[in-house]
């Protein structure tokens, strides 16, 4: 049997408790590796993160943007192999990667797809399992094949060749499941993504980034730079990335972006759509949305197709005025 058949839908309420080990094959997502002597200095110009002061044992978020700083990707960054991996979903990499590259012919840097697998482990013993594939600390660890990098408290992403990943699925103890449990975390941590049809819509800001240590206000020069300290120190910024909570209807399409309407005295009006949406199997539902920062926690929001839905605001994990 093909190992990559052999994770299956875990399918549960916000209620039912999650087993302690999960594994998925995380196929819908990717990272772009760069190598080469110039790797630091050409990315710290490109990117909002800084990266000559990040630790072999970090990660850190970070965003590419547009000149006019508009975001290309958000990804993950940490030291893999020889090189950098920026970790974000498969379907960014294609515009990002020629975007990225746009100056590169200048430097020795050589930025490609990475071919490796992504593996999320997920549980309370997520971190315990990493402990018997490394024998060393911090969040990002070298292991067999490749490097495992700490999301969470209790998530882990893995980046291996294919062998070893093949070898790690076969002899894994715990539950084996499709990769969607791992978009509920994302969205419960609040973690931003940024897929082939939200490319250059969105500042970091309205992605959080600021929040989470994405963005580095210091370094000096990138792309997309002035635009990005002008939402800052002028407050020029008027979004940000929320959770929502609602129900969902089942006829939906589940393959077509849901959009969404809020409530504007009695009527409703258009505010965009889904970054990612989790379903539970009692038509419950959870998703990441950018909207206007200044709207009320009571506001109601309803699905634009679906009009007996009713979705809420949820508190994030973290606080928006956390900058670097």
């Amino acid at each position: 049997m093909n190992w990559e058949n052999n994770f299956h839908p875990f399918e549960h309420t916000p209620e039912t408790p999650l087993p302690n080990l999960l594994l998925t094959h995380l196929s819908s997502w990717g990272y772009i590796y760069a190598t080469g002597a110039d790797q630091t200095s050409y990315l710290q110009g490109q990117i909002t993160c800084n990266i000559v002061s990040l630790a072999h044992d970090q990660s850190t978020f970070g965003a590419h943007c547009d000149p006019k700083g508009k975001v290309w990707s958000v990804f993950r960054l940490f030291r893999h192999k020889d090189g950098y991996a920026m970790f974000q979903p498969f379907s960014a990499i294609d515009a990002e990667l020629k975007a990225l590259k746009k100056y590169a012919v200048f430097s020795k840097i050589e930025l490609t797809q990475g071919d490796n697998i992504a593996l999320g482990v997920m549980g309370k013993d997520a971190e315990s399992y990493i402990n018997t594939l490394s024998n060393t600390q911090g969040d990002v660890r070298d292991i067999e094949g490749g490097t495992a990098v700490k999301i969470s408290a209790q998530r882990w992403l893995l980046i291996t060749d294919q062998s070893t990943a093949q070898s790690l699925v076969a002899a894994f103890q715990g539950e084996k499941v499709t990769e969607s449990l791992w978009t509920r975390f994302d969205i419960e941590e609040a973690l931003p993504l940024v897929t082939a049809g939200e490319q250059e819509q969105h500042i970091p800001q309205a992605l959080n980034l600021q929040a989470l240590g994405g963005i580095d206000f210091t370094k000096g020069c990138y792309t997309g730079q002035e635009i990005v300290a002008r939402a800052k120190y002028r407050g020029t910024n008027k979004r940000a990335m929320y959770i929502l909570k609602g129900n969902i209807d089942a006829t939906l399409n589940h393959e077509q972006p849901l959009e969404l309407e809020r409530s504007v005295g009695e009527n409703w009006r258009s505010v965009g759509r889904f970054l990612a949406l989790y379903r539970f199997s009692d038509h419950c539902a959870i998703g990441l949305i950018i909207l206007p920062n200044n709207l009320d926690e009571e506001t109601r929001f309803r699905i634009k197709d679906a009009p007996q839905t009713e979705w809420t605001i949820q508190p994030l994990p973290y606080s928006l005025d956390d900058e670097s």
